[in-house]
């Protein structure tokens, strides 16, 4: 807590005890904020600022950058990984390529044109047999020619039919699964480049740039602060005589300065725990200083309210409990 607010919360505590003793239905508060510290999951140092103090912003809109060069190498290479998988998976799939598909038809074809040539010679030496003309080791000879023609062809036959299929079942099944893995790698990556810049998470009016352009930034360190209008609130302290006149859901009206006439707030919540403004001993002779902090949220979004702004807030009509 800053020497500032620490002063703001002991001033108005006692501005609100001196309201309770005169037993008066209005204390003093200040507006108060609860503002939004922009910062990034990883540190760096910050290359970009889009915003200045005062500021307003929307949804969406760019705050600042840190350094994105390692990030970005980090996408490009898991892009490179993940496109040399989908080649792999692209090569099992298309099988070999067309000029040896055509070389191994090649081969079948000259092996199919042997058998053929094989069978006529065997055909033959069967017919010269039956004339004894040939001899029974010639007819062998030709019946082991056919046999090992049809054996070749049978090989190349395979070997076409693998060609043309290309990879197995398993081996794709392992190319698409490093596929997913480059895939999620890539999300990673790109997510990690995403987080390099800051963008305002709705609409708010910036009120302090804590580095610039060149600092070094540390993971989770704030570099902007943003305050959304319907973060600002009422903040106003009271005694353990009027604390029970309050309860959550209750309506104030609010006066201040430049303020609309019909401004009031609804009280959004009420300290468990009293506190001592000043800082005191306790003791029976000054529990009257013990106050408990009370929050009140504006009805609508009232325009020109400021962080640090006093504010007179009206207690709903009645005596608190005995």
């Amino acid at each position: 807590m800053t020497g500032r607010r620490r002063f703001r919360l002991v001033v108005l505590a006692v501005l609100a005890l001196a309201a309770c003793d005169q037993a008066s239905d209005q204390v003093q508060g200040y507006v108060e904020g609860d503002y939004l510290r922009i910062g990034l999951p990883a540190g760096g140092r910050v290359v970009a600022l889009a915003v200045e103090k005062g500021m307003a912003v929307g949804p969406g809109d760019p705050l600042f950058a840190l350094d994105p060069q390692a990030e970005q190498a980090a996408v490009a290479e898991s892009q490179a990984r993940l496109a040399q998988a989908r080649f792999q998976r692209d090569n099992l799939l298309t099988g070999k390529r067309a000029l040896e598909i055509r070389a191994i038809e090649a081969q079948k074809a000259q092996a199919e044109a042997s058998l053929k040539l094989s069978e006529v010679q065997l055909r033959r030496g069967l017919e010269l047999a039956k004339t004894q003309a040939a001899s029974r080791s010639a007819v062998d000879a030709a019946q082991a020619d056919v046999d090992r023609d049809r054996g070749r062809v049978a090989e190349l036959s395979a070997q076409l039919a693998f060609a043309r299929e290309g990879g197995r079942s398993a081996e794709v099944a392992a190319a698409e699964a490093a596929i997913d893995a480059a895939q999620a790698q890539l999300a990673q990556a790109e997510w990690r480049l995403a987080e390099r810049s800051a963008t305002a998470p709705k609409a708010a009016r910036v009120e302090d740039v804590l580095f610039r352009p060149g600092e070094q930034v540390a993971a989770g360190q704030p570099v902007v602060t943003l305050l959304p209008p319907d973060n600002v609130l009422f903040r106003f302290f009271l005694g353990p005589e009027a604390i029970g006149r309050l309860a959550a859901g209750a309506r104030l009206a609010v006066a201040c300065a430049g303020c609309p006439a019909d401004l009031s707030a609804t009280v959004s919540f009420i300290a468990r725990e009293a506190s001592f403004a000043p800082p005191i001993i306790y003791s029976r002779d000054n529990r009257g200083k013990l106050v408990f902090m009370v929050e009140a949220r504006p009805d609508g979004r009232p325009a020109g309210l400021h962080p640090g702004q006093p504010v007179t807030l009206t207690l709903p009509a009645g005596k608190p409990p005995a």
